[in-house]
Formats: C-alpha cells, structure tokens, sequence
C-alpha cells in the first residue's frame, strides 16, 4: 500500500495480508503443500537471512512445504500474505540448537533483528518484524486470559482460542508515547541508567487507558522530566517488535528549561542546541550518542535538528 508518509524501521510491509484467506484452512494447506508458496524461518525471533549482492543482507525464504513439515503443525506456522500471488508464510523455530547447522544447512543464517535492521531493505525488515512481532505473542499467550486453560492457534495464526471456554485472543499492540521535548531552540534528551554509558534518547512511556495520545505525551513529561506541555506534534510511528509495541512519535513544545529527572525512569536530563543536536545525530560529540537511525527517538532528533536549516 503506497501512502504518503514517513516510514520508520520496520514499517512499510509490502504484503497483502489477504486476511480473508485466514479463515480458509483448506486453502492454507494447500498452499503450505504446493511448490510455489514461500516461508521466513525466525529462530528464537531471528531471521534467516542471506548476503545480498549490493553488500547487505536480505531475507532468505524457504519452500513452504519445507517449513510445514519443520513447523510440526499449526501451532509454529503463520500466514503473512501474499506477494503479488504468491503465498508466504513464516515458521517459528525454537530451540538451542541453531537449525542452519541442521534443517536448513546452507539455507542462510539466523541473525538478530535489531543488530541488522538497517543492512536489510525496508521492506524485508518490515516483514521480519511482523512474524517477529507475532511469534512473541504467541509464545506469551498461550494460555486463556479468561479461564486460563490452553489455547490453541486459527486464522493462519492471527488468533489463538480457548480450548474449554472458546474465548478468542488477538495479537496484542501496547501503544507508546515517545517524544522530544523543546523550548526555544534546545530540545531534551534523557538517559536510564541501564543503558550504555553516554547514550540519551528521547522520552517515552505507555499509553494508558482513558488516556489521548496527547495526554499521554503530557503526563509522561511531567511525570519524568517536570515538564509542562504546551502543544504536542505528531511525526511519525513505528512498529517495534520488542515485544509489541507501536511507537508513537511526538514533538512537544514545553513551557520552559527547567526539567529535571525523576529518578526512577530517568537518571539524568541534557538540554541540546540545535547545532548540538545535528553534531549528536553525527555522532560528533565526544562520550555521547543517541539511538541509531533505525530508532523513531534517532528521526525525532533529526526532524528537530534540521527544522531550522534552509
């Protein structure tokens, strides 16, 4: 689907999803039996993927009558969709043993998601990331929220239905607020203490319920930061599938610099100019960086930093 907007990491599948032939369970066998149909292998939520000839790496795909036969059933399998018409699926391989030393010899190999975002074309990072983001829900919900007996998978493995109950339980998406406060012509950033020494990144926190997006965003900074919102932009969002998150990525202007950490989220706040910013996104700044391009926080920073440049 073509839209006219900006497209972070992980966004921007190129799949129909086709959901109408979810339902199908006849035509789903078929397709995972038949010579044309394709399968992504994720092990333990990383991709199989292959050298590319322009140096990068991209996505390696199965035959799909391979991947049912490794799945051992439904429970492992996912409908993605269809390219153009042909059907691709994607299988869950879980274990220790690494299966490119085994089942899928020579196939490709298995590498984290994250670490090869940006080497990947961002139509193949797209795809990975929702098998990805899907194979955690699964793995996470396979008991009824309800009653709490075992579930079992339908739809293509869009959906997962109690067995005793017959409550039907959907892949669940946890939105985020995630924002770059700024006043004037100085942006914050913030830094956990967790994290590697010198990184700060934009703030960030969950929606919760009964809450706008714009409150959200207004209740995060105060609470974390002791700032006060007066105008909230939107920017961008991005899927994340770390485990299941959308992000939501927003411009706050706040009422003034007089931030500080909370101390639970954040240990430490920094105002940046915004030739600062631009030096920090550059990775010019001695001891200290922000998230890499393949994060919304790292485009957020970007789009502030440059708004002001001819």
């Amino acid at each position: 689907m073509a839209l006219d907007l900006f497209l972070n990491s992980f966004a921007g599948n190129p799949l129909d999803r086709a959901s109408y032939h979810r339902v199908d369970e006849d035509w789903l066998t078929r397709q995972l039996d038949s010579s044309e149909a394709l399968a992504l292998a994720m092990w333990n939520g990383r991709p199989l993927v292959e050298d590319a000839k322009d140096g990068g790496v991209q996505l390696s795909y199965l035959p799909a009558k391979l991947a049912h036969e490794l799945s051992g059933g439904p429970e492992r399998l996912l409908f993605l969709g269809l390219w153009k018409q042909t059907p691709v699926f994607a299988v869950d391989l879980e274990g220790l043993a690494d299966p490119s030393a085994s089942s899928v010899t020579g196939m490709g190999r298995f590498e984290d998601l994250r670490q090869i975002a940006l080497a990947l074309p961002s139509t193949d990072a797209a795809i990975a990331a929702t098998a990805k983001g899907v194979f955690e829900w699964r793995r996470r919900h396979r008991h009824c929220a309800v009653c709490g007996k075992p579930t079992r998978p339908a739809d293509g493995g869009w959906k997962r239905v109690c067995e005793v109950c017959e409550a039907e339980h959907f892949p669940r998406t946890d939105p985020v607020v995630i924002m770059l406060p700024h006043h004037g012509e100085r942006c914050m950033l913030g830094r956990q203490e967790s994290w590697p020494k010198g990184m700060f990144s934009c703030l960030a926190g969950f929606l919760e319920p009964g809450e706008a997006i714009e409150e959200a965003c207004a209740r995060e900074l105060e609470e974390e930061a002791g700032l006060h919102a007066l105008s909230v932009r939107y920017h961008s969002s991005q899927p994340w599938p770390y485990p299941s998150s959308l992000m939501i990525g927003l411009l706050a202007e706040v009422q003034d610099e007089e931030g500080r950490p909370d101390q639970t989220e954040l240990s430490e706040v920094r105002w940046f100019t915004r030739s600062e910013a631009r030096a920090l996104i550059a990775g010019q700044i001695e001891g200290v960086f922000c998230p890499p391009p393949h994060a919304i926080a790292h485009q957020l920073i970007k789009t502030w930093a440059l708004e002001s440049l001819p």
